[in-house]
């Protein structure tokens, strides 16, 4: 696949310095940075508010060397108003005993979250939608009608559906659908790996980032999901194996008096354009299309965020939030 995307990766590595590191933690900090309130807003009252857990979270190092060695990162962090307290050994042990005596660092973050089952809150969300007059459409989009310079219509599954405008949301797959609107977006697929281990002997108390395995342990409903591992190989290739193992090998190392019933693994595509910054606003030259994707590894942490902007801009207001660093007019010749 390396030929296939050489021209996205030479402009997506050009962007590994300090300044633009900088620059992207600025934009992506207002989409994530109050995600639990967001969450909460969106969905109490449709059933869906369930699966939300407020918690810490915590990442995890081997000791404060390492951690201290990972400053760049906490710099940014520290930056953009995140604040943090150090656990050493004995505090590290009595915030949670089930991970591995050799990880003595923890650095824990207050006013995060969990979605304890991803599938099902949106599922239930989408399911209080329709109790609210929204009707779900499931078919391939060929076409994404046009008349007097605004959208009128999609073709879905061969059948045109009337429309006055169209959000384009729809994360990895969304390219080919801009490309429709004329709009070209350098963008590529992040393939994320995914092990959970259902029924386990103990559940990790808040989610983790290991910060040395550069890996996510996530407790959640009934299971604990192991994530991480990036890989670059597009949209059609199946899995590889050496992920999973490396996950799960990794997991055993962090939490070594963990049991559990049985393992599922499974990959998923993350949106990768190429400066690490979503889309989110209107199409230029076209009335009627906005686009909301490319969150890449935060698509569901900003979607209530992502969400509400877009429809203050359907609806005509303005947003308190200055929106150019989102603008898809960045990619438009």
């Amino acid at each position: 696949y390396l030929p296939r995307m050489l021209p996205w990766l030479v402009k997506y590595l050009s962007h590994a310095n300090a300044d633009d590191a900088a620059r992207i933690a600025r934009a992506l900090t207002p989409i994530t940075n109050d995600t639990v309130a967001d969450h909460l807003a969106l969905a109490t009252g449709t059933g869906a508010e369930k699966w939300i857990v407020p918690s810490d979270y915590l990442y995890l190092y081997k000791n404060r060397t390492a951690f201290e060695a990972d400053g760049f990162g906490w710099g940014l962090r520290r930056d953009n108003g995140f604040t943090w307290e150090v656990l050493e050994d004995a505090a590290m042990r009595a915030q949670d005993p089930i991970f591995s005596d050799d990880l003595r660092c923890g650095i824990k973050m207050p006013d995060h979250g969990r979605i304890t089952d991803p599938g099902r809150y949106v599922q239930d969300l989408a399911a209080y939608a329709q109790t609210q007059g929204a009707q779900v459409l499931r078919g391939d989009v060929t076409d994404i009608m046009r008349e007097n310079g605004g959208v009128n219509g999609l073709r879905v599954s061969g059948e045109p559906v009337s429309c006055d405008t169209v959000v384009i949301a729809t994360g990895a797959w969304s390219k080919p659908l801009t490309a429709m609107l004329g709009l070209t977006v350098p963008m590529e697929t992040e393939r994320g790996y995914h092990v959970e281990l259902w029924e386990p002997s103990h559940m990790p108390r808040t989610p983790v980032m290991n910060a040395g395995g550069k890996f996510v342990i996530t407790p959640m409903d009934g299971r604990i999901r192991l994530a991480g591992v990036v890989e670059l190989g597009g949209l059609d290739a199946p899995p590889s194996r050496a992920p999973f193992e490396l996950l799960l090998q990794q997991g055993q190392q962090a939490m070594p008096g963990l049991t559990w019933k049985r393992t599922v693994e499974w990959m998923g595509h993350r949106p990768a354009p190429t400066d690490s910054i979503p889309l989110i606003g209107a199409v230029p030259g076209i009335k009627g299309a906005y686009l909301g994707f490319g969150h890449h590894h935060v698509g569901l942490t900003g979607g209530p965020k992502t969400g509400r902007l877009l429809a203050q801009m359907i609806g005509g207001a303005t947003p308190n939030l200055d929106m150019s660093a989102y603008a898809p007019s960045r990619f438009a010749v």
